[in-house]
Formats: C-alpha cells, structure tokens, sequence
C-alpha cells in the first residue's frame, strides 16, 4: 500500500509537541473554561507499518469537563463557527458530534460532547497523518 502524500520526517517527540499545539489552539477556538482532562491513553502512538518503515501518527484523547450545559452548547457553537476560518473543513456535524479536517496541517479531529451523563464533557480526539521518524532508532525510542 502506498500514501497518496509523502509523509512528513519528524521523530516522536517534536510530533508531539506538535499534536498538543493542534489541540490547545483547538480549545481556544471552542471558547470554553472548564477542566482539561487526557484519559489514561492521552497521546497514543499509531503504526503505519502497512505503508513502511518507521511510519506512525499520533491520536491525542482529551476532554474538557466541569461546565454548565450551556457552555457546552455553546464551545460547540463556537467550534462550527470557527474552524472553517482557521482553516479546518467540517466534514460531519451532528447535534452532538462534529468531525472536521485540516489539510494543510495534516490533522483531523472529532469533538463529542456527552452532555446527558453524570459527568458531562467535550471530548477531543486529535490525529495526525502518517510521519516517517528520521531513524528507526528515533521510531523505537518514540
């Protein structure tokens, strides 16, 4: 299998440093005070083995919780307004869920808001595309 893109060089760590970027500019654009939580995964490192050699992504879990429901209608609102001017496309929007792209920074996110729970929260799930680690030491050590 092949990539329909050339996969960016970056170890590990910058990636990461580089996901969590992507997702604090995401909670800015939501707009919300709450608490940030990272369930026990986090930051997960993805193989991409099928398409070669020291090739992995990146999928960053979080959630913000502790907010009235009105906030968390309202960090969704905000989120549909802003990301299509920050340049990310909204692939899905439901009631509860928005999932949305961004081609020139290679990440995708879905953010679920669960409101009709004991705890209620906005959760985010962050992805990156495919990196290839400058050194399969680099790749192993990530």
């Amino acid at each position: 299998m092949e990539l329909p893109y050339t996969p960016e060089r970056m170890d590990p760590d910058p990636a990461r440093a580089k996901t969590r970027e992507v997702s604090a500019r995401l909670l800015e654009l939501a707009g919300v005070k709450g608490t940030v939580t990272e369930p026990r995964t986090g930051m997960t490192l993805v193989v991409c083995d099928e398409y070669g050699r020291d090739l992995y992504s990146l999928e960053h879990r979080w959630s913000v919780g502790g907010m009235t429901s009105d906030q968390y209608d309202a960090g969704m609102q905000n989120l549909r307004k802003a990301l299509g001017g920050n340049g990310w496309e909204i692939k899905k929007d439901g009631p509860d869920e928005i999932r949305a792209e961004n081609e020139a920074g290679h990440f995708s996110v879905t953010v679920a808001a669960h409101t009709a729970t004991l705890e209620p929260m906005l959760d985010f799930t962050v992805n990156s595309r495919c990196y290839q680690a400058t050194s399969h030491a680099a790749y192993n050590a990530g």
